[in-house]
């Protein structure tokens, strides 16, 4: 009589044991899923949003309205000045672009464009066509300056107020040998809050006979977007 129960019984059980295998195969692989990063059909897959990072070696991300910007001034003249803009290296001593003088990237105010880039050679170059350049920047457009060596010897007072015109404040006081760094914008000169100059003095100078490197970084403003 047990054995008949046993027997009848014994389908039953099988299927017990296989459907407590089966939960505890389909558990273990949840498990699994779940260490590994898998999921279900009835969970959604979510990527956490990425943030953005800062630019130009900034600690803060700037704003839509303006645009990162870091300068650094050339080590003597013989390691060369870097320009960083909206995130881009876009003269550098590594990328072999910068030269001794004054290294200029002249941008759009408004979309960021780079418009062109080069240096004033202020050691051989001709006053003339140094002036030429820095009158042809147009209104309204960002100036990035990074000296490089001696900018003196050719620099003109008409130069310099071409530069006070772009916001600069110690242009007019920049001598023999002096590290400089501006960041201005054309035709305005409402002052500008990205300069700094290292005077050369034999008393402070820690490089031989040359002044400390000087640096401004920061969120430049956009221009106004132009309307009419």
């Amino acid at each position: 009589m047990k054995c008949r129960v046993i027997w009848k019984l014994a389908p039953a059980l099988a299927v017990l044991i296989t459907l407590g295998i089966s939960i505890n195969y389909y558990n273990a692989q949840e498990k699994v899923k779940s260490l590994l990063g898998f999921y279900n059909e009835d969970q959604k897959f979510r990527t956490a949003p990425t943030s953005p990072s800062p630019r130009c070696g900034l600690s803060a991300v700037c704003p839509s309205d303006r645009f990162a910007v870091h300068i650094r001034s050339g080590a003597a003249n013989i390691v060369g000045p870097k320009i960083c803009f909206d995130g881009k290296t876009i003269m550098s001593h590594v990328l072999n672009n910068v030269g001794p003088g004054l290294n200029v990237v002249v941008a759009d105010g408004e979309d960021g464009v780079v418009v062109k880039h080069g240096y004033l050679d202020m050691q051989d170059g001709n006053p003339e066509d140094i002036l030429d350049y820095l009158k042809s920047i147009k209104p309204g457009l960002i100036v990035l300056v990074a000296s490089f060596g001696d900018v003196t010897k050719k620099m003109t007072p008409e130069m310099r107020e071409i530069f006070v015109g772009m916001g600069s404040t110690l242009i007019r006081s920049v001598k023999q040998r002096d590290s400089w760094v501006f960041a201005g914008r054309a035709g305005t000169e409402i002052k500008s809050l990205f300069e700094k100059r290292a005077v050369n003095d034999e008393k402070t100078n820690i490089y031989e006979g040359w002044p400390e490197i000087v640096e401004v970084g920061g969120c430049f403003p956009r221009s106004p977007a132009a309307t009419g």
